[in-house]
C-alpha cells in the first residue's frame, strides 16, 4: 500500500465512523467564518460551485440557495451520506460525489467557485489540490480554502502538528500563510484576499469529535501544559487539566482568482 492509500485508508477510517459527529459540530455548522468566506465568493445566480471535501455539507448548504448548482465531494462515502441526509430535505441543487480532493473527477473550466473549508490539513499533497482547483475552475474562476493556519517557527509549527496528529492520525499538516499564498502563486492564482481568523475550541468537545480515548486525551493534556512558547500564544490553552480546558485555533481565509 502507497502513502497516498494509506493516508486514504486512515482518513477513511476515522470520519466514517465520526460523520455524524462533523454534522453537529457547531464549528462547521456556521460563524462568522463560513459568512466570510460566503461574502468574499460574491455569489450570483448562475454559479456553478464544487466544495471540496464537504465533511458535514454547511458550506455547500449555504452556497445552495445563492447558486445554480453545487457539487459537493468527499472522499468518505460516510461523510458524503451524511451530508446528503442533512442538506437534501433544504435545498434539491445539490448533486454529491465520491471524489479524491488530488484528483477531481471533472472536466477543465467547469465551476466558477471552487470552495474548501476546514480539511486541507488532510491532504498529503495541497498544491496538487491547488493545482486540480486550477484546472477545474474557468479562467477568472475562484479558489477559497479556509483552513488552521501555523506560525512560520519551525518549532511552533511542528508542535502545533504533532498535537493535532496525535488527536487525529489522519490529520497530515497544516501550512503557514506564506506557504499557502506560495502555492496559490504557482498554481496560476492571483491572490485577491487573506484574512486571518481565531475560534477557542473548548478542549473536551474537540476530543469527542475524533472519539479519542482517555489515553489520547491524558497525552494532549500533556502536550498542552508543555506547548514551547513559538506556539503558545497560538495555542493559548486556558484552564488546563478541567471541565473547562480550551484552546485557540488559527485559521486563514485566502481566496484567489484563476489567471492563466
Amino acid at each position: 500500500m502507497s502513502d497516498h492509500e494509506a493516508l486514504h485508508a486512515r482518513v477513511q477510517a476515522q470520519f466514517g465512523s465520526n460523520a455524524q459527529n462533523y454534522v453537529h459540530s457547531t464549528v462547521h455548522a456556521g460563524g462568522e467564518d463560513l459568512e466570510l468566506l460566503f461574502k468574499v465568493a460574491q455569489p450570483t445566480a448562475e454559479m456553478r460551485v464544487l466544495d471540496v471535501a464537504t465533511g458535514g455539507g454547511h458550506t455547500a448548504l449555504r452556497f445552495a440557495h445563492a447558486v445554480k448548482e453545487v457539487v459537493a465531494t468527499d472522499l468518505t462515502q460516510a461523510m458524503l451520506t451524511a451530508a446528503q441526509n442533512h442538506i437534501l430535505p433544504q435545498a434539491t441543487n445539490v448533486r454529491f460525489e465520491l471524489a479524491d480532493a488530488h484528483q477531481l473527477p471533472f472536466e477543465d473550466a467547469t465551476f466558477d467557485l471552487v470552495t474548501c473549508r476546514i480539511a486541507a490539513h488532510h491532504f498529503h499533497d495541497v498544491f496538487r489540490f491547488v493545482c486540480e482547483s486550477a484546472r477545474v475552475l474557468k479562467l477568472g474562476g475562484k479558489l477559497i480554502v479556509q483552513d488552521q493556519v501555523v506560525p512560520d517557527d519551525p518549532l511552533g509549527a511542528e508542535y502545533l502538528n504533532a498535537f493535532e496528529v496525535l488527536r487525529d492520525p489522519s490529520h497530515v499538516r497544516i501550512l503557514s500563510q506564506e506557504e499557502w499564498r506560495n502555492n496559490f502563486l504557482d498554481a496560476g492564482f492571483e491572490v485577491l484576499e487573506e484574512h486571518r481568523l481565531a475560534r477557542q475550541d473548548q478542549f473536551v468537545s474537540w476530543c469527542e469529535r475524533m472519539a479519542c480515548p482517555p489515553s489520547v486525551v491524558e497525552r494532549l493534556t500533556v502536550m498542552m501544559a508543555q506547548v514551547p512558547l513559538t506556539a503558545k500564544d497560538w495555542m493559548n490553552p486556558r484552564a488546563i487539566g478541567t471541565a473547562d480546558a480550551s484552546i485557540t485555533h488559527q485559521y486563514l481565509l485566502i481566496c484567489g482568482e484563476r489567471v492563466r
